[in-house]
């Protein structure tokens, strides 16, 4: 096999989490096979990364950060939406609290980890403002018309849109999503390409404190493409990784259910952690990228995560609200609506420069502890 899929695991990891898949759905397991299922579905984590960075090396950038965003968020919808139908008015909130939390975990948590792995190896971690501008400003919109207007809106009861206003925001997300998806990649997709280290940064041939780890990771950065056949093999690997991912999730997702009500949590916990497994692949990629010193990827990878869970998602829960029984909470509370402007506020002060220190990564991942922490904690 090619040099890109030379690991075993990440060939039968997946497979194996599929089949584990097929054999545990809609069936209460017990505890051994609970833990046995949890680590498939770490695994599976780890290959979906594996093949999204064969693709992604393949393809370039920014294409390669788009697949993975998509092709997360694709499934995460489906996991949401799924979740909704069975889980009747107690799942209410669930498209909000997963969302919100996709907001906070990529633009708090993400960019934070990528940020400080960047300033850790250059001590400045720089990146292209323009794009990452413009990404961003799509992100706060977005996240402002379907999340926090609702709350204020009166022309249906609760922190809710009525039915118009709920076709009025799915039509604007896949709009902007879609005007951003061909920014990025035809019209400026220069924007959105890893920079060159910037004066102030430097380079690791001549800083006293390059080790190893950055000769391994340019070396990295520098193999060669992978070809068609490899691309394709790990294309099909990374759609069935990224299907027993979301699938593994659904089926541990009565045993999380119960800890969070047996720990006396609120609910929104669950989406929480529906978000938290969903995003970690893309969470490794993106630390992966800032190791080799592309926080442009590493950013691309968060914002457009941000953007395509809110811009996929919204759309798709207009529709199936047309089947969907019980109300539709979107609004947001006092405390995250706090939260959700105070991240929108930081990012745009840490995106303005085009470069980052230790301060700011250590500011967004303080904020993403604060979302963890009132999330179990309100």
């Amino acid at each position: 096999m090619l040099r890109y899929i030379t690991r075993q695991w990440t060939v039968a990891v997946p497979l194996l989490a599929l089949l584990a898949l097929a054999l545990s759905w809609g069936r209460e397991l017990p505890p051994v096979l609970v833990i046995i299922v949890a680590v498939l579905l770490a695994g599976a984590v780890l290959a979906a990364v594996h093949h999204a960075e064969v693709i992604a090396h393949r393809v370039g950038e920014p294409f390669g950060s788009l697949v993975l965003a998509v092709a997360v968020t694709v499934i995460e919808v489906a996991l949401i939406v799924s979740l909704m139908i069975s889980g009747g008015e107690h799942s209410a909130s669930l498209a909000r609290d997963t969302v919100f939390a996709a907001v906070m975990i990529t633009c708090n948590g993400i960019v934070g980890l990528s940020l400080l792995r960047g300033a850790l190896r250059r001590k400045v971690a720089v990146f292209n403002a323009e794009g990452t501008g413009g990404a961003l400003a799509t992100v706060a919109t977005l996240s402002t018309l379907s999340l926090a207007l609702p709350t204020f809106t009166t022309s249906a009861k609760g922190p809710a849109f009525s039915a118009a206003q709920l076709g009025f925001a799915a039509v604007v997300s896949l709009l902007l999503y879609g005007l951003f998806v061909l920014t990025q990649t035809v019209r400026h997709r220069d924007y959105f390409l890893p920079v060159a280290t910037a004066e102030g940064a430097p380079a690791t041939a001549g800083d006293a404190t390059a080790t190893a780890e950055d000769a391994a990771a340019d070396a990295e950065e520098h193999a060669p493409r992978p070809s068609a056949r490899a691309t394709m093999i790990s294309l099909g690997l990374l759609l069935v990784a990224l299907v027993a991912v979301v699938g593994l999730a659904k089926v541990e997702s009565p045993v999380i259910e119960l800890a969070v009500s047996s720990a006396g949590l609120p609910q929104a916990v669950v989406g929480v952690v529906i978000a938290l497994l969903v995003l970690l692949p893309e969470t490794i990629a993106a630390v992966r990228a800032a190791k080799r010193d592309q926080i442009q990827i590493s950013l691309n990878l968060a914002l457009g995560s941000a953007m395509a869970s809110i811009g996929l998602t919204i759309p798709a829960i207009a529709v199936a609200s047309i089947w969907l029984k019980g109300p539709l909470v979107l609004g947001l509370g006092a405390t995250h609506l706090v939260l959700l402007g105070l991240t929108f506020v930081v990012t745009t002060l840490t995106v303005v420069p085009g470069r980052a220190t230790l301060l700011q990564s250590g500011v967004h991942l303080v904020l993403f502890a604060a979302f963890l922490f009132l999330a179990i904690s309100p």
